[in-house]
């Protein structure tokens, strides 16, 4: 799209670049109950955000696409996801997963873990951003030994789903965007986890499942989808990673980017516009 007219140095009309965006934070991990009996909570996607901004040539704009977190081999809570960035737009990375405890915040909510009563139950956590970018985790649930399970991550779109005895909450689905000339979903919860019973499903967006054998289920690459949380007393795995993130750009096809040091990316064109997608990274974008 072209936007408003600027005035040249004698008097010429300049058209200046609108640039649709989308900017999905890296996914927070699932935590990791190995040792304990416990139920786990599926990692939090990350912020989702999609707006419109109107550029000026020749200047540099901050990209960065956020990792994922990082999933743990040890007990405890999976790590946050990490932002990303276009100008001044924000994705917050989503929050972590918990073994036995409260989810983390992010720009949306990991699950609540699962312990005894006496241990605490994890709740769902509102997402730290505003204004939002995604949605709570859901509750895990209390009782005794292999009862316990872990809620689902919250998702761009939707709430984790909470747990119940020997059932794992489901990731919280995530929201379709259509810059890249297709429906695509980013930013789905990642899944609950129980020591026996049903597993939480990622949510549709890029979450991992949980398990209780193995390795939790990664977000999916460049979704921002949140990682399964593990709930697996003895042998060796982690909780699911979360998923990086992605930054997308649309503008007319009169104008070319520039695509700077540290930034891997690539362009194709839908319609009358060009769409860069922006996979990994930290640098600038410039447009003429």
């Amino acid at each position: 799209m072209i936007g408003n007219i600027t005035t040249g140095l004698f008097g010429q009309q300049i058209p200046t670049p609108v640039i649709d965006f989308l900017v999905v934070a890296g996914g927070g991990a699932g935590g990791n109950s190995i040792g304990y009996v416990e139920g786990v909570s599926g990692g939090g996607a990350g912020g989702f955000r999609t707006s419109q901004l109107t550029a000026s040539l020749s200047t540099n704009y901050t990209v960065t696409v956020g990792a994922g977190g990082a999933g743990k081999a040890t007990y405890g809570d999976g790590n946050y996801g990490n932002n990303s960035v276009f100008n001044t737009i924000t994705s917050a990375g989503g929050g972590f997963g918990s073994s036995d405890g409260a989810g983390g915040p992010g720009g949306s909510g990991g699950g609540g873990g699962a312990g005894s009563t006496q241990r605490g139950v994890g709740a769902g956590n509102t997402p730290s951003t505003s204004p939002s970018q995604g949605n709570n985790g859901g509750l895990g649930s209390t009782g005794v030994n292999t009862e316990r399970a872990g809620g689902g991550g919250g998702g761009a779109g939707a709430v984790g789903g909470a747990s119940s005895a020997n059932n794992g909450g489901n990731g919280g689905v995530g929201s379709a965007n259509t810059l890249t000339g297709s429906s695509v979903t980013y930013a789905g919860g990642g899944g609950g986890a129980c020591q026996v019973g049903t597993m939480g499903t990622g949510g549709t967006g890029g979450g991992g499942a949980g398990v209780n054998t193995g390795s939790g289920v990664s977000g999916t690459a460049n979704t921002g989808g949140g990682g399964g949380g593990r709930a697996q007393q003895s042998g060796s795995g982690s909780g699911g990673s979360g998923g990086s993130g992605v930054v997308i750009l649309s503008y007319s096809s009169s104008f070319t980017i520039t695509i700077g040091a540290g930034l891997t990316g690539s362009t194709t064109t839908v319609g009358g516009n060009k769409v860069t997608t922006i996979t990994a990274g930290t640098g600038n974008v410039s447009w003429a």
